[in-house]
């Protein structure tokens, strides 16, 4: 093989994982909708991209990749069914599934328009333990892997696999059924569903590893997903609540990297570049999540992004405001994150000494050790107050926790950068 045709196969690789990492929510949906079991739809699904990459690089990409994926994941499906005898049974469903959808009744106006929300409210059933909902929502509909979930709930890759393993044991034994809950079911469901999306919005908008530092197409179907579940439930001020604050973070996304993919960090962003129509619709989201009651998470979170969205710059940003909502938002989650937020949004308001003083009391939280924007944050207040050993020692400490090429690369020039000054300055 010469190094021409090499590169082309290592390209079309590349396309086959691409259009696979997008299309696995979709493709594993339609695959436990028609054949009700979880894991012989992920072993289809596996054997579809294993086709694929011997395939494409050959015949090229189809013109319709996930529809080439969903046919070719059903067959090995009926394959291995037909192979297996204690699958055998399964045929008989198979066929009245396939006489089902021949002639699909058409949807009320109280079902969710997606088979993708079937999976989703499935993965969220109360049955599971609530950390393992979201986990497997994301390994399975998203099409995150393991060591990506478990960075974004900050446990150990091992742990989450276990876990994931776990949900799906339960999922068989307990006979979770693979549908939309009836409409009165909804709204005591939707927390957890909620927890999912905003778990696949946020790796999508900072991605936990890789390349790049965003993996737009993820944000997107993520704010998909969120718009569908308020449609349905337009009542549900929470619903409202997150899909305003994915559409005010995602607003700025153009303007979050530079040259190369280079991290550009908020304070420093070029705001004409951030999208007015979607804060614009942001903002009056938030408006409707914070009317009629206490707010939610949610709904706080978007009135901080909000706050963000509206200021002219870093220096006309109203943090009192933004301290004093996340100060609601920790009484609410009391989640060690939003105290980190927290004491980064007070080191902003009262100096870097005072936010410092609330950083270094959130040191010996477990979940927080392995959570590099702990030790940016560190290195950067002890940057300003001229302490450069210790700024030096937790850059290098970022460093090595920070998932993606661009954040890793700010951090070594924000080092470097330090290094490079005078002593005493």
């Amino acid at each position: 093989m010469d190094g021409e045709e090499a590169g082309y196969r290592m390209a079309a690789r590349s396309s086959v994982e691409a259009v696979f990492r997008e299309e696995h929510g979709r493709l594993l949906a339609s695959l436990v909708h028609r054949f009700g079991d979880l894991d012989l739809a992920e072993d289809a699904a596996s054997a579809a991209l294993e086709a694929a990459l011997v395939h494409w690089p050959v015949r090229g990409v189809p013109s319709s990749p996930g529809g080439w994926l969903l046919t070719t994941a059903r067959r090995k499906a009926v394959d291995r069914l037909r192979r297996d005898r204690t699958h055998a049974a399964r045929l008989a469903v198979l066929q009245a599934e396939r006489e089902r959808d021949a002639a699909p009744a058409p949807r009320t106006a109280g079902e969710l328009p997606d088979e993708r929300l079937e999976l989703f409210f499935t993965c969220a059933h109360p049955a599971l333990p609530a950390e393992a909902r979201g986990a497997l929502t994301l390994r399975c509909l998203a099409g995150l892997t393991t060591p990506e979930v478990a960075r974004a709930y900050l446990i150990p890759t091992a742990t989450m696999a276990q876990r994931i393993v776990r949900a799906k044991q339960k999922i068989r034994r307990a006979r979770v059924p693979f549908r939309v809950p009836a409409v009165d079911e909804l709204p005591g469901r939707l927390p957890g569903v909620l927890n999912v999306l905003y778990s696949i919005f946020t790796e999508g908008y900072t991605a936990s590893s890789g390349p790049s530092l965003q993996r737009p197409a993820l944000a997107e179907e993520a704010i998909r997903l969120a718009r569908i579940l308020h449609r349905l439930l337009p009542t549900e001020r929470e619903t409202a609540g997150l899909l305003a604050l994915m559409l005010l973070v995602h607003a700025r996304r153009d303007a979050r990297t530079g040259p190369g993919g280079a991290l550009v960090l908020l304070a420093d962003q070029d705001r004409t570049r951030w999208d007015r129509e979607l804060i614009a619709e942001g903002t009056a989201l938030t408006t409707s999540a914070l009317t009629g009651g206490s707010p939610g998470p949610y709904g706080v979170q978007a009135a901080i992004a909000a706050l963000h969205d509206e200021a002219p710059d870093s220096g006309g940003t109203d943090w009192a405001q933004i301290v004093a909502l996340y100060g609601v938002l920790l009484t609410l989650t009391g989640s060690p994150v939003v105290a980190l937020n927290r004491a980064v949004a007070v080191s902003m308001r009262d100096g870097p000494a005072a936010g410092l003083a609330l950083l270094d009391g959130l040191a010996g939280e477990p979940a927080l050790r392995g959570h590099h924007p702990l030790h940016t944050a560190r290195a950067e207040l002890l940057h300003c107050l001229g302490r450069a050993p210790e700024a030096a020692a937790a850059y290098r400490r970022a460093i090595e926790l920070a998932g993606t090429e661009p954040e890793r690369a700010h951090l070594l020039r924000r080092l470097a950068d330090l290094e490079a000054e005078p002593p005493g300055e």
